[in-house]
C-alpha cells in the first residue's frame, strides 16, 4: 500500500490568543505539529505532505528538518480547498490519509486500523461519540446504521445536533476517487467555505462504503484551540508516558506531578522518582537511581547507584556510578563526573570533570577545571576561568586538598597531593606534597572602639 498523509496544518489558531502559529504551541515540549509528523512518519512506504498557511515563514525555519513535501495555503477557505493545494501530488493508486497538525495524540495504531477500511470501494472515517458534541459535525447514518452525511454544527438541525457520534476529521480515501470528489466540492454552506467532509455525501451517492473506525481513547482526536485545551493534553500525554514508565518498573511517587519531555534511550531497574521531576531531551539512567523533588535534568547520562538530592538543575552531564549530588546543585554542559563522586548544596560544575571519589560539597564554583581523584574541596572555592576576554583551564590533581574560601586564578596546577590553606588566592602551581597558602597577616589592635551611635541620630 502506498500512502500519502496530508497534515493540514494552515490555521492561525486564534483562540490562542498569541504570535506563535498554534502548530508550534508545544505538548512535552515539542510543537504539535511535529508530534503528528511523528506519528505519521512510522508508516511505510508514506509520503507527507504538509499544507501551512499562517506564521509561513516561522513554521518553516522552526521545522525545517522534517521530511516533507510542505505546500502552502495563501488563503483559508476550509478544510477542502486545503486538501485541493495537494490534489495534483496525489497519484490514483495512493491511499490518501488526512490528518491535522493540532491533534497531537493521535496513536499510530489507530491509524493502522483506519487504512485498514480503504478498497475501491470503501473510505474509512475516524468518528468518536462525545457526551458533549457541540461545535463537532454529526455522523448522520440511515435506518439500517450505514453512514449517509456528515453534517457541521452550524448547518445542523435541531435533531441532528442531538447526534452524539461526531466527525473528528481523520479519514482515509483512495486517490482517484479522491481526487474526483475534490473537484466537484462547493461553498453553498453558512461558512461559505469547501467542507472536506462533503466527499462523504459525494461517496455515499455513488454507492462508495464509508466505513467507520474509533480511537481507543477519546483524547487521542481532541484538538488544541485555546490554552485550556493545550494545558489539558499535555497531561494526558505526560500521565500515558508515566504509567509506561512505571509498567517498566519504575516508581513514580506521584505520576500527575512528573513530566517527561524527550525520552529516556535507557532504562534501569528499581529508579525511584520524587514528585515535580522533570527529564528533558535524551536521558539515560542506570540501576538503583534516586531522584529527589524538584529536579529538571536534561541530556544526561545518570550511571547506576546513583542518588540526586532534591532541587537540583542538571544539562548535559554524565554522572558516575554511586555519585551523589546535591540537594540544590547545579551541572550545566560537559560536566563529566566518574564514579563515587559527591558533589553537595549550592554548587555549581560548568565543562569540568571531576574524577573518582572526590568531593565538592559546599557552596563551591568549578568551571574549566580537571578535578582528579580523593580531591577534597572545601565551602566558596572557586575556580576564576574567565579574565573578561578569554576562559583557562584549572587543574587539581589527585589526592589535592582545597581548604575553603579559596581562589584558584587559571590557568593554574595544584600538584597531586598538595595542600591548599584556607582563606587563600592561588595565581601561581601549587607544588605537589607541599602546602600552599596566601594570607595578609592578622593582626589586632589593642584600646580600640567600636564607633558608637551618635546621640540624635
Amino acid at each position: 500500500m502506498k500512502v500519502t498523509t496530508i497534515i493540514l496544518a494552515a490555521g492561525k489558531g486564534t483562540r490562542m490568543c498569541s504570535a506563535v502559529p498554534k502548530i508550534l504551541h508545544k505538548i512535552a515540549n515539542k510543537p504539535l505539529l511535529r508530534h503528528v509528523y511523528d506519528m505519521s512518519n512510522q508508516l511505510e512506504n508514506n509520503a507527507i505532505k504538509i499544507v501551512y498557511g499562517h506564521g509561513a515563514e516561522l513554521v518553516r525555519e522552526t521545522l525545517a528538518d522534517l521530511e516533507a513535501a510542505w505546500i502552502e495555503q495563501t488563503q483559508q477557505l476550509g478544510t477542502g480547498h486545503a486538501v485541493q493545494q495537494v490534489s495534483d501530488q496525489i497519484a490514483d493508486d495512493d491511499v490518501v490519509l488526512i490528518l491535522y497538525g493540532d491533534v497531537p495524540l493521535l496513536k499510530l495504531s489507530t491509524v493502522k486500523s483506519l487504512l485498514t477500511n480503504v478498497t475501491a470501494q470503501t473510505i474509512g472515517l475516524l468518528t468518536v461519540d462525545l457526551i458533549n458534541p457541540a461545535g463537532y459535525g454529526r455522523i448522520v447514518r440511515n435506518e439500517s446504521g450505514q453512514v449517509e452525511k456528515i453534517v457541521e454544527e452550524k448547518d445542523a438541525s435541531e435533531s441532528e445536533k442531538q447526534i452524539y457520534e461526531v466527525n473528528t476529521g481523520i479519514m482515509a480515501v483512495s486517490g482517484a476517487s479522491l481526487k474526483k470528489w475534490l473537484s466537484q466540492l462547493t461553498n453553498n454552506n453558512v461558512q461559505n467555505e469547501y467542507y472536506l467532509t462533503d466527499v462523504i455525501e459525494m461517496a455515499v451517492a455513488e454507492g462508495v462504503g464509508v466505513v467507520t473506525s474509533q480511537p481507543e481513547t477519546v483524547e487521542e482526536v481532541l484538538g488544541v484551540n485555546n490554552r485550556i485545551q493545550l494545558a489539558q493534553l499535555e497531561r494526558v500525554y505526560q500521565l500515558e508516558r508515566a504509567n509506561l514508565l512505571m509498567i517498566q518498573g519504575v516508581t513514580l511517587k506521584d505520576p500527575s506531578r512528573f513530566d517527561l519531555r524527550g525520552s529516556i534511550d535507557k532504562l534501569g531497574q528499581d529508579i525511584e522518582i520524587d514528585i515535580n521531576v522533570i527529564l528533558e531531551g535524551n536521558i539515560s539512567i542506570g540501576n538503583n537511581v534516586q531522584i529527589g523533588p524538584n529536579c529538571t535534568i536534561k541530556n544526561t547520562i545518570i550511571g547506576d547507584y546513583v542518588e540526586i538530592l532534591a532541587n537540583c538543575v542538571i544539562e548535559d552531564a554524565e554522572i558516575g556510578q554511586g555519585s551523589r549530588i546535591g540537594p540544590y546543585a547545579r551541572l550545566r554542559p560537559e560536566t563529566v563526573l566518574a564514579e563515587d563522586v559527591h558533589i553537595g548544596n549550592f554548587v555549581e560544575i560548568k565543562k569540568s570533570t571531576v574524577a573518582n571519589g572526590s568531593k565538592i560539597n559546599h557552596l563551591s564554583y568549578i568551571g574549566d577545571a580537571t578535578v582528579g581523584s580523593q580531591v577534597n574541596i572545601g565551602a566558596g572555592t572557586i575556580t576564576c576561568n574567565y579574565d573578561g576576554a578569554n576562559k583557562f583551564r584549572t587543574v587539581i590533581e589527585d589526592g589535592a586538598f582545597i581548604g575553603s574560601d579559596t581562589q584558584l586564578v587559571a590557568p593554574v596546577v595544584v600538584g597531586k597531593n598538595a595542600t591548599i590553606g584556607a582563606g587563600s588566592t592561588i595565581t601561581k602551581d601549587a607544588p605537589e606534597n607541599q602546602l600552599t597558602l596566601s594570607r595578609v597577616q592578622q593582626i589586632s589592635l589593642v584600646g580600640w572602639q567600636r564607633p558608637a551611635k551618635k546621640q540624635g541620630n
